[in-house]
C-alpha cells in the first residue's frame, strides 16, 4: 500500500534511519538524563546558603554548563570531531553522533534540573538536615523525589530537542531520519523521502511529550 502511494520512497532505508533515530535520541536522552541530574546538583548544592557552598566549584561548573548550552549545536559537531574520532573511532554514523547529542543536551538539561531543585521549599531541606540527615539522604530521599515531576518535564522538552539535534547531526553524516531527508530527498530532489522524514520525526516528537506529559501528571502530587 505504501510503495504505490509514495513509490519513489526506498522503505528499507527508512526504517533503518528511523531505527538510528531512535537508538541516537534514547542512549544520548539516558545519558543527559543522568549527567544533567549530576550537574544540576553540583550547581544547586554548591549555590550561596546551600549544603556544599563553594563559589570557586560552582563558578567553574556554571562556566561549563554556560559554554557548551550556548554553541550552535552544528558548529559544536565540528568542534567535537576530533574528541568524536578519539573516542568512537570515526565521524559518521549514529555512534558518531552520540559525543556532540550528549554534550550538547546535558547542560541545557542541568539548568532544567538546577531551577527544578531551586523550587523545593527551604524548609523541608532544613528539616532533614536538622533531623541529622545525610547530604547523600537528603539528594535522595528530599531533592530528587521533590523535584521529580519538574525533572521529567524537562527531560520531555530535552528529548524533543535531541530528536531535532540528530536531524541536524544527519546532515554531517550521522544517520538517522536527518541524514535520510538529506542525502535521499534534498539532495536527489525527491519531495517524499523528505515529507516521510518530516512526519516520523514529528510522530517521535508527539510520542515523547505524551509519555512525558502522562509520567509528569503521575509524578504530581500536587
Amino acid at each position: 500500500m505504501l510503495e504505490q502511494l509514495l513509490p519513489e520512497v526506498n522503505w528499507e532505508k527508512v526504517w533503518e534511519a528511523t531505527y538510528e533515530t531512535i537508538y541516537m535520541t534514547s542512549l544520548s536522552v539516558v545519558a543527559t538524563f543522568i549527567i544533567g541530574i549530576i550537574l544540576g546538583l553540583l550547581l544547586f548544592l554548591t549555590a550561596k546558603g546551600n549544603i556544599w557552598e563553594n563559589r570557586m566549584i560552582n563558578g567553574l561548573v556554571a562556566s561549563v554548563v554556560n559554554i557548551f548550552r550556548s554553541i550552535p549545536f552544528i558548529i559544536l559537531i565540528i568542534l567535537l570531531i576530533p574528541f568524536t574520532k578519539v573516542v568512537v573511532g570515526t565521524i559518521l554514523g549514529a555512534n558518531a553522533a552520540l559525543p556532540a547529542l550528549i554534550i550538547g543536551a546535558a547542560p541545557f538539561y542541568a539548568r532544567m534540573v538546577e531551577i527544578a531543585l531551586r523550587e523545593i521549599d527551604k524548609g523541608v531541606i532544613e528539616a532533614a538536615r536538622s533531623m541529622g540527615a545525610k547530604t547523600s539522604t537528603i539528594i535522595m530521599k528530599v531533592l530528587l523525589p521533590e523535584s521529580m515531576p519538574a525533572l521529567v518535564s524537562g527531560i520531555t522538552v530535552t528529548a524533543i530537542a535531541s530528536v531535532g539535534y540528530t536531524a541536524m547531526a544527519g546532515v554531517v553524516g550521522a544517520g538517522g531520519l536527518g541524514n535520510l531527508a538529506f542525502l535521499e530527498g534534498f539532495n536527489r530532489g525527491n519531495i517524499q523521502v523528505t515529507i516521510i522524514a518530516t512526519v516520523l520525526i514529528l510522530i517521535f516528537v508527539f510520542i515523547i511529550q505524551f509519555i512525558g506529559d502522562l509520567l509528569t501528571k503521575s509524578l504530581d502530587k500536587r
